[in-house]
Protein backbone atom coordinates (compact mmCIF):
# COMPACT_ATOMS: atom_id res chain seq x y z
CA UNK A 1 0.00 0.00 0.00
CA UNK A 2 1.14 3.61 -0.95
CA UNK A 3 1.22 6.26 1.27
CA UNK A 4 -0.48 9.77 1.64
CA UNK A 5 2.53 11.59 0.81
CA UNK A 6 3.11 9.39 -2.73
CA UNK A 7 -0.75 9.80 -3.97
CA UNK A 8 -0.48 13.52 -3.73
CA UNK A 9 3.21 13.46 -5.45
CA UNK A 10 1.91 11.39 -8.33
CA UNK A 11 -1.54 13.59 -8.73
CA UNK A 12 0.80 16.73 -9.01
CA UNK A 13 3.08 15.00 -11.78
CA UNK A 14 -0.24 13.96 -13.45
CA UNK A 15 -2.11 17.70 -13.47
CA UNK A 16 1.26 18.99 -15.08
CA UNK A 17 1.47 16.20 -17.56
CA UNK A 18 -2.09 17.14 -18.38
CA UNK A 19 -1.36 20.91 -18.92
CA UNK A 20 1.91 20.08 -20.61
CA UNK A 21 -0.26 17.91 -23.16
CA UNK A 22 -2.98 20.28 -23.43
CA UNK A 23 -0.96 22.99 -24.54
CA UNK A 24 -0.14 21.55 -27.26
CA UNK A 25 -3.89 20.56 -28.62
CA UNK A 26 -5.98 22.56 -31.06
CA UNK A 27 -7.98 25.49 -29.68
CA UNK A 28 -11.26 23.89 -30.61
CA UNK A 29 -10.49 20.48 -28.77
CA UNK A 30 -9.93 22.97 -25.44
CA UNK A 31 -13.73 24.70 -26.02
CA UNK A 32 -16.80 22.67 -25.58
CA UNK A 33 -19.54 23.33 -28.60
CA UNK A 34 -22.25 25.84 -28.19
CA UNK A 35 -25.33 24.37 -27.06
CA UNK A 36 -27.25 24.30 -30.11
CA UNK A 37 -30.42 25.65 -29.70
CA UNK A 38 -34.17 24.09 -30.25
CA UNK A 39 -34.62 26.43 -32.84
CA UNK A 40 -31.38 25.38 -34.84
CA UNK A 41 -32.67 21.66 -34.42
CA UNK A 42 -35.60 22.33 -36.03
CA UNK A 43 -34.17 23.85 -39.08
CA UNK A 44 -31.55 20.90 -39.32
CA UNK A 45 -34.28 18.49 -38.72
CA UNK A 46 -36.92 19.41 -41.06
CA UNK A 47 -36.31 19.03 -44.68
CA UNK A 48 -37.09 19.59 -48.26
CA UNK A 49 -38.09 15.83 -49.17
CA UNK A 50 -40.25 15.22 -46.32
CA UNK A 51 -42.76 17.90 -47.80
CA UNK A 52 -42.04 16.94 -51.33
CA UNK A 53 -43.09 13.72 -50.60
CA UNK A 54 -45.57 14.08 -48.61
CA UNK A 55 -47.22 16.26 -50.94
CA UNK A 56 -46.49 13.95 -54.00
CA UNK A 57 -48.50 11.39 -52.16
CA UNK A 58 -50.95 13.13 -51.07
CA UNK A 59 -51.47 14.51 -54.23
CA UNK A 60 -50.95 11.06 -56.60
CA UNK A 61 -53.83 9.99 -58.96
CA UNK A 62 -54.45 7.13 -56.20
CA UNK A 63 -55.33 9.38 -54.26
CA UNK A 64 -58.07 10.19 -56.23
CA UNK A 65 -58.11 14.32 -55.40
CA UNK A 66 -59.28 12.96 -51.70
CA UNK A 67 -62.73 14.04 -51.78
CA UNK A 68 -64.62 14.55 -49.08
CA UNK A 69 -66.95 11.09 -48.20
CA UNK A 70 -65.40 9.72 -51.43
CA UNK A 71 -62.86 6.65 -51.13
CA UNK A 72 -60.09 8.46 -52.13
CA UNK A 73 -60.70 10.80 -49.27
CA UNK A 74 -60.91 7.87 -46.78
CA UNK A 75 -57.66 6.53 -48.46
CA UNK A 76 -55.87 9.90 -47.77
CA UNK A 77 -57.59 9.87 -44.36
CA UNK A 78 -55.88 6.02 -43.26
CA UNK A 79 -52.57 7.33 -45.17
CA UNK A 80 -52.16 10.63 -42.36
CA UNK A 81 -53.22 8.39 -39.66
CA UNK A 82 -50.53 5.96 -40.81
CA UNK A 83 -47.80 8.83 -40.54
CA UNK A 84 -49.18 9.95 -37.13
CA UNK A 85 -48.43 6.35 -35.83
CA UNK A 86 -44.96 6.19 -37.37
CA UNK A 87 -44.12 9.69 -35.75
CA UNK A 88 -45.23 8.12 -32.20
CA UNK A 89 -48.21 10.40 -31.91
CA UNK A 90 -51.19 8.96 -29.67
CA UNK A 91 -54.25 8.83 -31.25
CA UNK A 92 -57.23 11.64 -30.56
CA UNK A 93 -59.97 10.27 -32.65
CA UNK A 94 -62.99 8.11 -31.95
CA UNK A 95 -62.78 4.82 -29.92
CA UNK A 96 -58.98 5.18 -29.04
CA UNK A 97 -58.15 5.79 -33.14
CA UNK A 98 -56.78 9.04 -34.81
CA UNK A 99 -59.91 9.31 -37.02
CA UNK A 100 -63.21 11.39 -36.05
CA UNK A 101 -66.14 10.51 -38.46
CA UNK A 102 -68.45 13.05 -39.00
CA UNK A 103 -71.88 12.88 -41.22
CA UNK A 104 -72.64 14.56 -44.03
CA UNK A 105 -75.36 15.14 -46.46
CA UNK A 106 -74.51 15.42 -50.44
CA UNK A 107 -76.22 17.12 -52.45
CA UNK A 108 -76.59 16.32 -56.72
CA UNK A 109 -78.05 17.46 -59.22
CA UNK A 110 -81.21 15.08 -60.58
CA UNK A 111 -80.93 14.57 -63.89
CA UNK A 112 -84.58 16.17 -64.73
CA UNK A 113 -83.27 19.67 -63.91
CA UNK A 114 -83.51 22.03 -66.74
CA UNK A 115 -83.66 25.72 -68.17
CA UNK A 116 -85.36 26.99 -71.19
CA UNK A 117 -85.48 30.25 -72.69
CA UNK A 118 -87.21 30.99 -75.60
CA UNK A 119 -86.36 28.18 -78.42
CA UNK A 120 -83.36 27.29 -76.77
CA UNK A 121 -82.35 24.68 -74.54
CA UNK A 122 -79.54 25.15 -71.95
CA UNK A 123 -77.52 21.90 -70.89
CA UNK A 124 -76.97 21.71 -67.08
CA UNK A 125 -73.16 22.05 -66.07
CA UNK A 126 -71.59 22.91 -69.50
CA UNK A 127 -74.37 26.00 -69.92
CA UNK A 128 -75.90 26.36 -66.46
CA UNK A 129 -75.87 25.55 -62.91
CA UNK A 130 -78.31 26.00 -59.92
CA UNK A 131 -76.64 26.97 -56.61
CA UNK A 132 -77.39 23.99 -54.03
CA UNK A 133 -79.58 26.15 -52.21
CA UNK A 134 -82.46 26.45 -55.08
CA UNK A 135 -83.23 22.68 -53.95
CA UNK A 136 -86.53 21.61 -55.93
CA UNK A 137 -87.87 24.57 -57.24
CA UNK A 138 -89.67 25.25 -60.71
CA UNK A 139 -90.86 28.24 -62.40
CA UNK A 140 -91.86 30.11 -65.48
CA UNK A 141 -91.57 34.26 -66.71
CA UNK A 142 -90.66 36.77 -69.23
CA UNK A 143 -86.80 37.62 -69.12
CA UNK A 144 -85.94 41.37 -68.79
CA UNK A 145 -82.22 42.07 -69.33
CA UNK A 146 -81.33 44.60 -66.47
CA UNK A 147 -77.14 45.44 -66.93
CA UNK A 148 -75.43 45.42 -63.52
CA UNK A 149 -78.71 46.18 -61.37
CA UNK A 150 -77.04 48.95 -59.96
CA UNK A 151 -79.36 51.42 -58.12
CA UNK A 152 -77.62 54.59 -56.70
CA UNK A 153 -79.59 57.60 -56.06
CA UNK A 154 -77.00 59.76 -54.74
CA UNK A 155 -75.02 59.26 -57.90
CA UNK A 156 -78.20 59.69 -59.87
CA UNK A 157 -78.27 55.84 -61.18
CA UNK A 158 -80.90 53.23 -61.37
CA UNK A 159 -80.63 50.37 -64.19
CA UNK A 160 -83.59 49.36 -62.47
CA UNK A 161 -86.29 52.66 -62.74
CA UNK A 162 -89.66 52.13 -64.84
CA UNK A 163 -88.60 48.06 -65.16
CA UNK A 164 -90.99 45.59 -64.36
CA UNK A 165 -89.46 42.92 -62.79
CA UNK A 166 -92.02 41.32 -60.69
CA UNK A 167 -92.60 37.66 -61.50
CA UNK A 168 -89.97 37.67 -64.35
CA UNK A 169 -86.53 36.62 -64.97
CA UNK A 170 -84.37 39.30 -64.33
CA UNK A 171 -80.83 38.37 -66.12
CA UNK A 172 -77.89 40.17 -64.44
CA UNK A 173 -74.17 40.80 -64.82
CA UNK A 174 -72.27 39.82 -61.59
CA UNK A 175 -69.72 42.20 -59.87
CA UNK A 176 -68.56 45.77 -60.54
CA UNK A 177 -68.66 47.46 -64.05
CA UNK A 178 -65.75 47.69 -65.80
CA UNK A 179 -63.80 50.86 -63.80
CA UNK A 180 -65.61 50.87 -60.89
CA UNK A 181 -63.48 51.10 -57.83
CA UNK A 182 -63.00 47.75 -56.29
CA UNK A 183 -62.25 48.95 -52.92
CA UNK A 184 -65.61 50.92 -53.01
CA UNK A 185 -67.69 47.82 -54.31
CA UNK A 186 -66.21 45.58 -51.82
CA UNK A 187 -66.46 48.13 -48.78
CA UNK A 188 -70.06 49.07 -49.64
CA UNK A 189 -71.12 45.68 -50.14
CA UNK A 190 -72.79 47.08 -53.42
CA UNK A 191 -73.19 43.47 -54.48
CA UNK A 192 -75.40 42.36 -51.63
CA UNK A 193 -77.45 45.81 -51.50
CA UNK A 194 -77.47 45.20 -54.95
CA UNK A 195 -79.32 41.62 -54.40
CA UNK A 196 -81.52 42.76 -51.27
CA UNK A 197 -82.91 45.47 -53.84
CA UNK A 198 -84.05 42.75 -56.48
CA UNK A 199 -85.38 40.11 -53.86
CA UNK A 200 -87.48 43.39 -52.51
CA UNK A 201 -89.42 43.55 -56.35
CA UNK A 202 -90.12 39.87 -56.55
CA UNK A 203 -88.66 38.28 -59.60
CA UNK A 204 -89.48 34.90 -60.54
CA UNK A 205 -85.84 34.22 -60.92
CA UNK A 206 -82.27 35.83 -61.28
CA UNK A 207 -79.81 34.62 -63.77
CA UNK A 208 -76.11 35.88 -63.78
CA UNK A 209 -73.37 35.78 -65.73
CA UNK A 210 -69.75 36.87 -65.47
CA UNK A 211 -67.72 39.25 -67.93
CA UNK A 212 -64.43 37.80 -66.88
CA UNK A 213 -61.96 39.24 -65.26
CA UNK A 214 -58.15 38.75 -64.09
CA UNK A 215 -59.16 36.47 -61.46
CA UNK A 216 -62.34 34.85 -62.89
CA UNK A 217 -63.21 33.26 -66.08
CA UNK A 218 -66.61 33.29 -67.31
CA UNK A 219 -67.57 29.64 -66.63
CA UNK A 220 -65.94 28.75 -63.25
CA UNK A 221 -69.28 30.15 -61.21
CA UNK A 222 -71.36 27.23 -63.28
CA UNK A 223 -68.15 24.65 -62.83
CA UNK A 224 -68.69 24.99 -59.18
CA UNK A 225 -72.01 24.74 -58.58
CA UNK A 226 -72.35 22.03 -61.01
CA UNK A 227 -70.56 19.52 -58.46
CA UNK A 228 -71.65 17.80 -55.45
CA UNK A 229 -71.94 20.15 -52.75
CA UNK A 230 -71.85 19.03 -49.06
CA UNK A 231 -73.37 19.80 -45.91
CA UNK A 232 -73.39 19.02 -42.19
CA UNK A 233 -75.59 17.09 -40.51
CA UNK A 234 -79.44 16.77 -41.76
CA UNK A 235 -80.55 18.40 -45.08
CA UNK A 236 -78.82 21.54 -46.49
CA UNK A 237 -81.17 24.52 -45.87
CA UNK A 238 -83.42 25.60 -49.10
CA UNK A 239 -84.64 28.86 -49.97
CA UNK A 240 -87.99 29.81 -48.50
CA UNK A 241 -90.84 29.32 -51.04
CA UNK A 242 -91.70 32.64 -53.36
CA UNK A 243 -87.93 33.56 -53.01
CA UNK A 244 -86.16 33.42 -56.42
CA UNK A 245 -84.77 30.57 -58.54
CA UNK A 246 -80.78 31.48 -58.77
CA UNK A 247 -79.44 30.50 -61.80
CA UNK A 248 -75.70 30.97 -62.74
CA UNK A 249 -75.16 31.03 -66.71
CA UNK A 250 -71.50 30.49 -68.38
CA UNK A 251 -70.68 32.16 -71.74
CA UNK A 252 -71.88 29.87 -73.84
CA UNK A 253 -74.87 29.60 -71.85
CA UNK A 254 -75.68 33.41 -71.93
CA UNK A 255 -74.93 33.54 -75.42
CA UNK A 256 -77.93 31.05 -76.08
CA UNK A 257 -80.12 33.09 -73.63
CA UNK A 258 -79.56 36.51 -75.57
CA UNK A 259 -79.49 34.87 -78.79
CA UNK A 260 -83.05 34.02 -77.79
CA UNK A 261 -83.91 37.79 -77.09
CA UNK A 262 -82.63 38.76 -80.48
CA UNK A 263 -79.01 40.10 -79.11
CA UNK A 264 -75.69 39.12 -78.90
CA UNK A 265 -73.68 38.87 -75.51
CA UNK A 266 -71.71 41.77 -76.91
CA UNK A 267 -74.03 43.87 -77.55
CA UNK A 268 -75.60 43.28 -73.89
CA UNK A 269 -72.07 43.93 -72.47
CA UNK A 270 -71.67 47.44 -74.40
CA UNK A 271 -75.89 48.44 -73.11
CA UNK A 272 -74.65 47.65 -69.30
CA UNK A 273 -71.78 49.33 -69.38
CA UNK A 274 -73.93 52.80 -70.13
CA UNK A 275 -75.00 53.81 -66.13
CA UNK A 276 -78.23 55.40 -68.33
CA UNK A 277 -79.33 52.11 -69.16
CA UNK A 278 -82.46 51.54 -67.71
CA UNK A 279 -83.21 47.57 -69.00
CA UNK A 280 -84.57 45.53 -71.73
CA UNK A 281 -87.48 43.19 -71.95
CA UNK A 282 -85.62 40.20 -74.41
CA UNK A 283 -89.67 39.32 -75.22
CA UNK A 284 -89.24 35.26 -74.47
CA UNK A 285 -90.19 33.22 -71.78
CA UNK A 286 -88.06 31.20 -69.75
CA UNK A 287 -88.47 27.97 -67.25
CA UNK A 288 -86.80 26.21 -64.81
CA UNK A 289 -86.57 23.06 -62.96
CA UNK A 290 -84.46 21.96 -60.32
CA UNK A 291 -84.24 18.89 -58.71
CA UNK A 292 -81.95 17.54 -56.24
CA UNK A 293 -81.05 14.49 -55.07
CA UNK A 294 -79.83 14.06 -51.39
CA UNK A 295 -77.17 11.45 -49.64
CA UNK A 296 -75.77 10.26 -46.63
CA UNK A 297 -71.79 10.46 -46.48
CA UNK A 298 -69.17 9.75 -43.89
CA UNK A 299 -65.76 11.43 -43.73
CA UNK A 300 -62.87 11.91 -41.21
CA UNK A 301 -60.97 14.30 -39.02
CA UNK A 302 -57.36 12.74 -38.39
CA UNK A 303 -56.08 13.68 -34.69
CA UNK A 304 -53.16 12.63 -32.64
CA UNK A 305 -51.05 14.16 -29.97
CA UNK A 306 -47.59 14.65 -29.41
CA UNK A 307 -47.65 14.79 -25.41
CA UNK A 308 -45.84 17.47 -23.63
CA UNK A 309 -43.40 16.81 -20.72
CA UNK A 310 -44.16 19.59 -17.99
CA UNK A 311 -46.61 18.16 -15.12
CA UNK A 312 -48.81 21.87 -15.37
CA UNK A 313 -48.33 22.86 -19.01
CA UNK A 314 -48.84 19.52 -20.76
CA UNK A 315 -52.74 19.74 -20.20
CA UNK A 316 -52.63 22.53 -22.50
CA UNK A 317 -51.73 21.77 -26.19
CA UNK A 318 -50.45 23.98 -29.47
CA UNK A 319 -53.05 22.99 -32.18
CA UNK A 320 -51.62 22.58 -36.17
CA UNK A 321 -54.36 22.29 -38.27
CA UNK A 322 -54.13 21.84 -42.20
CA UNK A 323 -57.55 20.41 -44.29
CA UNK A 324 -56.57 17.54 -46.65
CA UNK A 325 -59.70 17.34 -48.92
CA UNK A 326 -59.75 18.77 -52.72
CA UNK A 327 -62.86 18.12 -54.88
CA UNK A 328 -61.93 14.54 -55.46
CA UNK A 329 -63.05 12.86 -58.59
CA UNK A 330 -65.87 14.64 -60.86
CA UNK A 331 -67.16 13.43 -64.32
CA UNK A 332 -63.89 11.74 -64.72
CA UNK A 333 -61.58 14.20 -63.96
CA UNK A 334 -59.24 14.16 -60.80
CA UNK A 335 -59.20 17.31 -58.64
CA UNK A 336 -55.45 16.82 -57.07
CA UNK A 337 -55.80 19.23 -55.19
CA UNK A 338 -51.97 19.82 -54.89
CA UNK A 339 -50.90 23.35 -53.42
CA UNK A 340 -54.33 23.66 -52.25
CA UNK A 341 -53.99 21.55 -49.96
CA UNK A 342 -51.72 18.95 -49.76
CA UNK A 343 -48.96 21.27 -49.45
CA UNK A 344 -50.21 22.48 -46.43
CA UNK A 345 -50.75 18.81 -45.14
CA UNK A 346 -47.06 17.67 -46.02
CA UNK A 347 -45.99 20.99 -44.29
CA UNK A 348 -47.71 20.16 -41.75
CA UNK A 349 -46.95 16.79 -41.13
CA UNK A 350 -43.03 17.37 -41.38
CA UNK A 351 -43.54 19.75 -38.27
CA UNK A 352 -44.75 16.50 -36.65
CA UNK A 353 -42.05 13.93 -37.97
CA UNK A 354 -39.37 16.93 -36.60
CA UNK A 355 -40.97 17.20 -33.63
CA UNK A 356 -40.76 13.50 -33.19
CA UNK A 357 -36.90 13.51 -33.32
CA UNK A 358 -36.09 16.02 -31.04
CA UNK A 359 -34.12 14.88 -28.42
CA UNK A 360 -36.52 17.00 -25.65
CA UNK A 361 -40.03 17.05 -26.04
CA UNK A 362 -42.10 20.32 -25.61
CA UNK A 363 -43.34 21.89 -22.66
CA UNK A 364 -47.00 21.94 -23.90
CA UNK A 365 -48.83 19.14 -25.87
CA UNK A 366 -48.80 19.30 -29.63
CA UNK A 367 -51.96 18.22 -31.31
CA UNK A 368 -52.09 17.58 -34.98
CA UNK A 369 -55.43 17.85 -37.19
CA UNK A 370 -56.01 16.94 -40.49
CA UNK A 371 -59.59 18.47 -41.66
CA UNK A 372 -62.01 16.98 -43.91
CA UNK A 373 -65.09 19.09 -45.93
CA UNK A 374 -63.30 22.42 -46.01
CA UNK A 375 -63.83 23.10 -49.75
CA UNK A 376 -67.34 23.15 -48.51
CA UNK A 377 -67.44 25.33 -45.88
CA UNK A 378 -64.80 24.71 -43.41
CA UNK A 379 -66.89 21.78 -41.87
CA UNK A 380 -63.96 19.47 -40.58
CA UNK A 381 -62.83 21.77 -38.49
CA UNK A 382 -66.46 23.16 -37.19
CA UNK A 383 -66.84 19.66 -36.25
CA UNK A 384 -63.59 19.22 -34.28
CA UNK A 385 -64.36 23.13 -32.63
CA UNK A 386 -68.00 21.82 -31.97
CA UNK A 387 -66.42 18.56 -30.29
CA UNK A 388 -63.09 19.17 -30.00
CA UNK A 389 -61.17 15.86 -29.02
CA UNK A 390 -58.84 17.97 -26.80
CA UNK A 391 -60.60 20.08 -23.77
CA UNK A 392 -60.98 23.52 -26.09
CA UNK A 393 -60.53 25.75 -23.11
CA UNK A 394 -56.48 24.72 -23.10
CA UNK A 395 -55.68 24.78 -27.01
CA UNK A 396 -53.64 27.39 -26.24
CA UNK A 397 -53.53 28.30 -30.00
CA UNK A 398 -54.15 27.35 -33.49
CA UNK A 399 -51.25 27.32 -36.59
CA UNK A 400 -52.94 26.31 -39.53
CA UNK A 401 -51.57 25.96 -43.17
CA UNK A 402 -53.75 26.59 -46.10
CA UNK A 403 -51.72 26.77 -49.41
CA UNK A 404 -52.04 29.09 -52.31
CA UNK A 405 -48.97 28.14 -53.95
CA UNK A 406 -47.21 31.32 -53.14
CA UNK A 407 -44.65 29.45 -50.77
CA UNK A 408 -43.34 27.61 -54.26
CA UNK A 409 -42.85 30.63 -56.35
CA UNK A 410 -39.44 30.98 -54.96
CA UNK A 411 -37.42 31.14 -51.44
CA UNK A 412 -39.54 32.56 -49.10
CA UNK A 413 -38.13 35.98 -47.58
CA UNK A 414 -42.51 37.90 -47.35
CA UNK A 415 -44.92 36.63 -45.06
CA UNK A 416 -48.16 37.34 -43.72
CA UNK A 417 -49.55 35.93 -40.52
CA UNK A 418 -53.47 36.35 -41.39
CA UNK A 419 -54.53 37.19 -37.76
CA UNK A 420 -51.05 38.10 -36.68
CA UNK A 421 -52.63 41.73 -36.07
CA UNK A 422 -55.77 40.07 -33.52
CA UNK A 423 -53.39 38.55 -31.07
CA UNK A 424 -49.75 38.14 -29.72
CA UNK A 425 -49.59 35.61 -32.21
CA UNK A 426 -48.33 38.40 -33.68
CA UNK A 427 -45.43 39.65 -32.11
CA UNK A 428 -43.81 35.82 -31.95
CA UNK A 429 -44.48 35.20 -35.72
CA UNK A 430 -42.28 39.33 -36.10
CA UNK A 431 -39.28 38.05 -33.72
CA UNK A 432 -39.00 34.09 -35.47
CA UNK A 433 -39.43 35.78 -39.39
CA UNK A 434 -36.86 38.28 -38.31
CA UNK A 435 -34.48 35.38 -36.62
CA UNK A 436 -34.61 34.06 -40.25
CA UNK A 437 -34.60 37.63 -41.97
CA UNK A 438 -37.89 37.35 -43.37
CA UNK A 439 -39.77 40.48 -43.97
CA UNK A 440 -43.58 40.27 -42.47
CA UNK A 441 -46.03 42.19 -44.28
CA UNK A 442 -49.92 42.80 -43.85
CA UNK A 443 -52.79 41.34 -45.79
CA UNK A 444 -51.86 42.36 -49.42
CA UNK A 445 -55.14 41.58 -50.78
CA UNK A 446 -57.46 42.69 -47.92
CA UNK A 447 -60.59 42.33 -50.35
CA UNK A 448 -60.13 38.78 -50.55
CA UNK A 449 -60.81 38.23 -46.72
CA UNK A 450 -58.68 35.29 -46.27
CA UNK A 451 -58.81 35.49 -42.81
CA UNK A 452 -62.76 34.10 -42.81
CA UNK A 453 -61.77 31.42 -45.50
CA UNK A 454 -59.61 28.74 -43.72
CA UNK A 455 -59.63 26.61 -41.11
CA UNK A 456 -58.27 28.85 -38.75
CA UNK A 457 -60.97 30.85 -38.19
CA UNK A 458 -62.89 27.89 -37.03
CA UNK A 459 -61.00 28.39 -33.79
CA UNK A 460 -61.45 31.58 -33.79
CA UNK A 461 -65.31 31.66 -33.42
CA UNK A 462 -64.37 29.30 -30.51
CA UNK A 463 -62.17 32.23 -28.66
CA UNK A 464 -59.10 30.53 -29.62
CA UNK A 465 -56.09 32.78 -31.28
CA UNK A 466 -55.48 31.37 -34.69
CA UNK A 467 -52.65 32.64 -37.50
CA UNK A 468 -52.49 31.45 -40.77
CA UNK A 469 -49.16 31.95 -42.73
CA UNK A 470 -48.49 32.90 -46.30
CA UNK A 471 -45.59 32.45 -47.72
CA UNK A 472 -43.85 34.53 -50.46
CA UNK A 473 -40.64 35.25 -52.21
CA UNK A 474 -38.92 38.52 -51.68
CA UNK A 475 -39.24 42.08 -54.37
CA UNK A 476 -42.42 43.26 -55.67
CA UNK A 477 -45.39 41.97 -54.00
CA UNK A 478 -47.58 42.50 -56.99
CA UNK A 479 -45.82 39.98 -59.03
CA UNK A 480 -46.12 37.17 -56.98
CA UNK A 481 -49.64 38.19 -56.48
CA UNK A 482 -50.34 38.30 -60.04
CA UNK A 483 -49.34 34.79 -59.48
CA UNK A 484 -51.42 34.35 -57.06
CA UNK A 485 -54.45 35.54 -59.09
CA UNK A 486 -53.22 34.04 -62.07
CA UNK A 487 -53.22 30.67 -60.52
CA UNK A 488 -56.59 30.91 -59.25
CA UNK A 489 -57.85 31.82 -62.82
CA UNK A 490 -56.26 28.64 -64.18
CA UNK A 491 -55.47 25.59 -61.32
CA UNK A 492 -57.77 26.86 -58.15
CA UNK A 493 -59.84 24.38 -57.56
CA UNK A 494 -59.43 22.83 -60.66
CA UNK A 495 -57.79 20.03 -62.11
CA UNK A 496 -54.66 21.99 -63.11
CA UNK A 497 -53.81 22.16 -59.48
CA UNK A 498 -51.01 19.47 -59.70
CA UNK A 499 -47.19 19.38 -58.37
CA UNK A 500 -44.92 21.52 -60.75
CA UNK A 501 -41.32 21.13 -62.00
CA UNK A 502 -40.93 25.00 -61.51
CA UNK A 503 -41.87 24.71 -57.71
CA UNK A 504 -38.70 25.99 -55.27
CA UNK A 505 -39.52 23.63 -52.30
CA UNK A 506 -37.03 25.46 -50.16
CA UNK A 507 -39.81 27.67 -49.71
CA UNK A 508 -42.02 25.74 -48.20
CA UNK A 509 -39.71 24.14 -46.28
CA UNK A 510 -39.43 28.03 -44.83
CA UNK A 511 -42.92 28.14 -44.22
CA UNK A 512 -43.35 24.73 -42.16
CA UNK A 513 -40.24 25.88 -40.04
CA UNK A 514 -41.30 29.33 -39.28
CA UNK A 515 -44.36 27.51 -38.14
CA UNK A 516 -42.68 24.63 -35.93
CA UNK A 517 -40.66 27.17 -34.27
CA UNK A 518 -43.52 29.50 -33.16
CA UNK A 519 -45.29 26.28 -32.15
CA UNK A 520 -42.11 25.31 -29.77
CA UNK A 521 -41.77 28.85 -28.83
CA UNK A 522 -45.56 29.03 -27.77
CA UNK A 523 -45.42 25.79 -26.05
CA UNK A 524 -42.50 26.95 -23.94
CA UNK A 525 -43.87 30.10 -22.83
CA UNK A 526 -45.62 30.00 -19.43
CA UNK A 527 -48.71 32.37 -20.42
CA UNK A 528 -50.64 30.76 -23.47
CA UNK A 529 -51.20 33.10 -26.28
CA UNK A 530 -54.09 36.24 -26.00
CA UNK A 531 -56.15 38.34 -27.89
CA UNK A 532 -55.27 42.16 -28.02
CA UNK A 533 -57.18 44.35 -26.42
CA UNK A 534 -57.60 46.74 -29.66
CA UNK A 535 -59.13 43.09 -31.41
CA UNK A 536 -62.96 42.68 -32.00
CA UNK A 537 -62.58 39.40 -30.66
CA UNK A 538 -60.67 40.23 -27.24
CA UNK A 539 -64.17 39.75 -25.67
CA UNK A 540 -64.29 36.17 -26.68
CA UNK A 541 -62.91 33.61 -24.50
CA UNK A 542 -61.84 29.79 -24.64
CA UNK A 543 -64.69 27.60 -25.60
CA UNK A 544 -66.68 31.03 -26.58
CA UNK A 545 -70.29 29.58 -27.80
CA UNK A 546 -71.64 32.94 -28.96
CA UNK A 547 -72.13 33.88 -32.56
CA UNK A 548 -69.56 36.32 -33.57
CA UNK A 549 -71.24 39.16 -36.15
CA UNK A 550 -69.48 39.79 -38.99
CA UNK A 551 -67.83 42.58 -39.89
CA UNK A 552 -70.29 44.68 -41.71
CA UNK A 553 -72.92 43.64 -38.57
CA UNK A 554 -70.59 45.64 -36.30
CA UNK A 555 -70.23 48.65 -38.56
CA UNK A 556 -73.57 49.48 -38.71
Amino acid sequence: MRSRSSRGQFSAIFSIAVLLLSSFLPVAAQTAAPARSTADLIREGLTVQMIKDGTIALSAPEMEGRGTGQPGGEKAANWIAEKFKAYGLKPLGDKGSYLQKINFTETVADPATSLTVGDKSLAYGTDFAFPPMVGNRSGSGDVVFVGYAIVGKAAGIDQLADVDISGKYVVMLDGPPPGFPKETWEKQHLQRAIMRNLYSKRPAGIITFSRGDEQQTEDQGVDYYSRRQLSLGGAREYLPDGAPIFVSATKSGIEKIFAAGGMTREQALELAANTAFKGKDLKVKAKAVSKVQSNKVAAYNVAGVLEGSDPKLSSEAVLFSAHYDAYGKLNGKIYAGAADNALGVAEMLSVAETYSKLPQKPKRSMVFLAVTGEEYGLFGSKAWAKDPTWDIKKVAADLNLDGIGSEVYGPVKTMVGYGAEHSTLGALLDSVAKSMDINVIPDPMPDEKVFYRSDHYSFVERGVPSLMLLGAPAGDKEVWIQKIKDWEKGDYHQPGDTVKDSWAWEGAETVAEVMAIMGWQISEDAQMPSWLNSSRFSIYDRCNSYPIPDEESEDK
